[in-house]
């Protein structure tokens, strides 16, 4: 007999994501939208919400063939609890949370399941402000909530539906942070068959509500997104799905190449020469730039990134906040220090301008501003800041993680020149004495440790690899 399918494993540490039908069903959905509703209402009116649309909850999903019905049980589930629906349609992420602060409302649902292969769905939550819904910050009280409820014992209170267009909006919205003075960019995207398909078309296209942009053409690839089937994984922080990009970058003599990932919350940059450009040289890059518009202001980067985004900010002026890994942290961040930009190695870029939401679409628009600015190509004005080597990120499997993680604190404890924190996972900091850090930190969706290590060149990275890697684990190649 099939093991029957059970709603806590389906969450996760930032969404709620599984396989369908057989480990995320139908009921489930409809449970999630019950919970989600009795969360993110009883949340807005403890804060003492009590506008008009504090009982609205914005609901947005994308292309998989499962989303439909998914989208249709959860509004049942958030009705039923008594929460009203404002149902965007088929949109990216950053739309969602676009939408939850333009409406007011109580927060938002995202049907989708980001990056992964098309036999998964889920849902990504926020609430008032769009902010993140993580396991600390609601997800725990949702699903207690949609685990207690029984659709056939429940006293339904019938809330509304309300399809909206807001497609004008969000295009003008995004469209405020792309400046190209009319300038001639070609460009190549790569919609990974996700829903950067329907929305490039909507903001930047002849028929979308604003046309298209003076000067900037588009070449697009992998825009089909109605069949549910991927010509390459949904994933731009996998080398081998940037390929495509990279090759039509070259054909086209294009200035810049996009690639998206499934939501189209995040996309990769890759430079005239078709080389891909890491996300923390885009946070330094893109930080100095958001710096000159607000001097003095903090930026936000992920612990995993390059410490030439701390150097960069400085240079210009302001505020390096180093934080832990995780849009949930990441915007929390943002709001706490008052941060103008935000950068993640995953990909999201924060923007202060945006409700200190991410968005794939605005970092885009960002990039080809400064390109169009400087008059410079992406790898003149990426060359000065890749001064350092970099491992990248490396997995590792290991039967005993904490061990793993002690020995190594142990190993550097009172050595001099190292400093240690904890901040996510281990840091060990020998740079100013020997030319290097690395960070170890457990991954919070699967059973592995990850590591980072960048060194002043490539013969000190290689002998601290050689000193720190043999105590991890196995090497996982993916």
């Amino acid at each position: 007999m099939a093991e029957k399918p059970m709603l806590g494993r389906i969450f996760k540490a930032y969404d709620i994501r599984g396989t369908y039908p057989d480990a995320l069903t139908d009921t489930m959905a409809w449970q999630i939208g019950y919970g989600a509703s009795k969360y993110l209402l009883g949340d807005a009116e403890a804060g003492g919400e009590t506008t008009p649309m504090m009982k609205n909850v914005v609901v947005g999903r994308d292309m998989r063939l499962s989303s439909p019905t998914l989208t249709k049980q959860l509004i049942q589930g958030i009705n039923d609890h008594g929460g009203h629906v404002i149902d965007i349609g088929m949109v990216d992420t950053s739309m969602v949370y676009f939408a939850v602060n333009y409406l007011d409302c109580a927060g938002g649902v995202m049907v989708t399941a980001s990056h992964n292969p098309p036999q998964y769905n889920g849902f990504k939550l926020s609430k008032r402000k769009a902010k993140p819904v993580g396991e600390s910050t609601g997800l725990a009280d949702v699903r207690k909530h949609a685990a207690m409820v029984d659709k056939a014992n429940i006293a339904k209170t019938t809330g509304r539906v309300e399809q909206r267009d807001l497609w004008p909006a969000y295009a003008k919205h995004v469209r405020s942070f792309l400046e190209t003075g009319g300038k001639s960019i070609k460009i190549v995207i790569d919609a990974s068959n996700g829903m950067a398909g329907t929305m490039i078309p909507k903001i930047f296209g002849k028929g979308g509500p604003m046309g298209e942009v003076p000067g900037l053409k588009i070449i697009e690839i992998n825009f089909e997104n109605t069949k549910g089937v991927f010509a390459h994984e949904p994933n731009p922080l996998v080398a081998a799905n940037l390929k495509q990009v990279q090759d039509a970058v070259i054909k086209e003599k294009a200035d810049l190449g996009f690639c998206y990932d499934g939501d189209a919350d995040r996309c990769m940059v890759i430079d005239e020469k078709g080389h891909a450009v890491g996300c923390d040289m885009l946070t330094a890059l893109l930080g100095k730039f958001y710096l000159q518009k607000a001097p003095g202001a903090a930026v936000v980067y992920d612990l995993r990134s390059s410490k030439v985004v701390a150097e960069e900010v400085s240079k210009a002026g302001g505020k390096p906040v180093r934080g832990r890994v995780g849009h949930v942290f990441l915007k929390q961040s943002m709001a706490e220090n008052k941060g103008i930009f935000g950068g993640e190695l995953s990909g999201h870029f924060y923007f202060a301008g945006n409700f200190n939401a991410d968005s794939g679409v605005i970092a885009m628009c960002s990039v080809l501003t400064i390109v169009a600015k400087t008059g410079k190509s992406m790898s003149e004005l990426i060359k000065p800041l890749a001064r350092y080597q970099q491992s990248g990120e490396i997995n590792f499997n290991i039967e005993d993680k904490d061990a793993a993680m002690g020995a190594l604190k142990e190993k550097f404890l009172g050595k001099p020149g190292a400093v240690i924190d904890e901040l996510d996972g281990i840091t060990v900091d020998c740079f100013q004495k020997d030319g290097w850090w690395v960070n170890v930190r457990k991954s919070n969706t699967e059973p592995l440790l990850r590591m980072n290590l960048e060194a002043k060149d490539k013969a000190t990275l290689a002998k601290a690899m050689e000193m720190i890697t043999p105590g991890l684990g196995t090497k996982v190649d993916h």
